[in-house]
């Protein structure tokens, strides 16, 4: 048995995996290396996973997880997991996770669209092509995180309607302060923001709305699908943020004639099924 876990800033999903079968399931709060210390990764793990996890030693540990990007930032997950497990562990990026979850062993486009984004060329088995994400205060365009900034910075200024920004701070029950405290002084903002963003779902009759979320969206696929040869491959996304916002997604890769092959919440069943021949 072996356990794959997939990770954005915002949960962490765990899989404990026989053959192609899910045996055991749970959530965690998101991991990433960039927000939290080896210390911190390793306390999330130990007390927020079932014990059913560590009751013996698994053939293997697969993590992809956002902020794995590096060597360096991958020995810090790597070494929590072991300390963990005492297991020989895997540690990827959450865009390979992404690309071989939803792609599996066919070459294509995969692209992140949740509380962050990203995307690149996926060969079958390994990334070919990447546009860097670049977080959310240089890039994930289209993503939760980015959605919220952009709205809450309007609701702000008094650029967003009047109705929209009474019923948002009475429904976050937040201030113009909090807001402020929330993404200078948190260790994760960008957690934050994408939740903010969700109230904009509720929404999408308001002309104001709309336009924000069509106009970010446009600039993923400006930024980032516009720098692949997109029109050579399908393109598959996974992520709440691509879900949600599914209808306009695929009138803005209507209008750069992209196809899109599928839109899905999560890549886990897809893992699961790359992993089950090892």
């Amino acid at each position: 048995m072996k356990i794959i876990a997939e990770s954005s800033s915002t949960r962490t999903e765990w899989a404990l995996v026989e053959g192609a079968t899910i045996v055991e399931h749970a959530f965690t709060e998101g991991l990433n290396p960039f927000f939290q210390s080896r210390r911190e990764i390793s306390h999330s793990i130990r007390f927020e996973l079932p014990e059913a996890f560590f009751k013996r030693r698994w053939e293997h540990v697969y993590f992809y997880g956002a902020g794995c990007t590096s060597a360096e930032k991958k020995k810090i997950v790597g070494a929590s997991l072991v300390a963990q497990f005492k297991t020989p562990v895997t540690v990827e990026s959450d865009l390979l996770g992404a690309a071989r979850g939803l792609l599996i062993n066919e070459p294509g486009l995969a692209c992140i669209i949740g509380t962050g984004s990203n995307s690149c060329l996926y060969n079958g088995t390994d990334i070919e092509k990447n546009v860097r994400s670049l977080g959310f205060i240089l890039g994930d365009e289209g993503s939760g995180a980015s959605l919220g900034k952009l709205f809450v910075s309007d609701c702000m200024k008094e650029i967003a309607p009047r109705e929209l920004r009474e019923e948002f701070y009475e429904k976050y029950h937040v201030t113009i302060d909090d807001i402020m405290d929330v993404v200078y002084t948190n260790a994760s903002p960008n957690r934050s923001l994408s939740t903010y963003s969700f109230f904009l779902s509720e929404h999408l009759d308001n002309p104001y709305v709309y336009d924000l979320v069509y106009n970010e969206i446009m600039r993923f696929f400006e930024r980032n699908i516009s720098q692949y040869e997109y029109t050579r491959y399908p393109i598959s996304f996974v992520g709440a943020t691509a879900c949600i916002y599914q209808d306009i997604l695929k009138a803005v890769a209507a209008e750069f004639g992209a196809e899109i092959k599928k839109i899905v919440r999560c890549s886990m069943p897809g893992l699961v099924e790359y992993h089950s021949g090892e």
